[in-house]
């Protein structure tokens, strides 16, 4: 009996930029549209999410910004949601910007929620064009002073890297579950900052030594279309790979 292997589930991340006086509403939002995404058609996984201040990680929350991370069984179902649906019209009138990256999971390993939300993955292999890191963790609460200490250094080393096209902090919720979703140049840039970074290489290696992190997940993914402005402009508009 021949058996084919499963298509990559397709992912997409919104970003949504809320209007000046409307950050209640946007707030409101993290408790009141979950019960909306459970019953849309299509929709397998997906994550409200927070933001803060930066590239990574961030102690201080941004109340003008949030995220909306989703796995589709088929592009078909995501784009009669993200075009269509009464729930992202609504989040456009109370937004000044909306941008969304479609994403399919080259690599992906660890769990959310005791859930592997991004398999399966692409089996071919990517050699070239942009790539994008999610990176997400629930934090052990005897962890968090020392983790939060180190976050600085984290950020620092993300302001610093070559080949960051663009970086967000995320986050369920503040202080204990955190994630950060980067698109970089390449996937060589990518990998020179994961493992030759010292500043980044001194935070993994304490994640592993005092037990950080007690659920932990990272995936990347190729991008695929991005669509509308995130701070004023798309960043992946100009890339020369295809997206559009």
């Amino acid at each position: 009996m021949q058996t084919t292997t499963p298509p990559a589930r397709l992912t997409t991340l919104t970003l949504f930029g809320i209007k000046s006086g409307h950050q209640r509403w946007g707030l409101a939002q993290m408790g009141t549209s979950g019960p909306h995404l459970k019953k849309v058609p299509g929709l397998l996984f997906f994550k409200l999410l927070g933001t803060g201040h930066g590239k990574g990680f961030s102690i201080k929350p941004n109340f003008r910004r949030y995220g909306l991370l989703c796995t589709w069984e088929s592009e078909e179902a995501a784009d009669q949601f993200l075009e269509l649906s009464g729930l992202m019209q609504e989040y456009h009138k109370h937004s000044d910007e909306v941008w969304t990256v479609k994403l399919n999971p080259l690599q992906s390993h660890g769990l959310w929620d005791q859930q592997a939300p991004f398999a399966p993955v692409l089996t071919e292999k990517y050699t070239s064009g942009p790539i994008a890191v999610l990176t997400r963790a629930s934090i052990n609460w005897r962890a968090l002073p020392s983790f939060w200490k180190f976050v600085p250094q984290a950020s620092q080393a993300l302001d610093e890297a070559e080949g960051l096209i663009c970086s967000i902090g995320l986050g369920e919720l503040p202080l204990i579950r955190q994630a950060t979703f980067s698109v970089w140049e390449s996937e060589e840039v990518m990998k020179k900052y994961a493992y030759k970074n010292q500043k980044h290489q001194e935070v993994m290696r304490r994640t592993r030594s005092e037990k950080w992190y007690k659920e932990e997940l990272f995936a990347r993914f190729v991008p695929l279309t991005s669509s509308g402005l995130w701070n004023n402009t798309n960043p992946l508009a100009e890339i020369n790979t295809g997206i559009s």
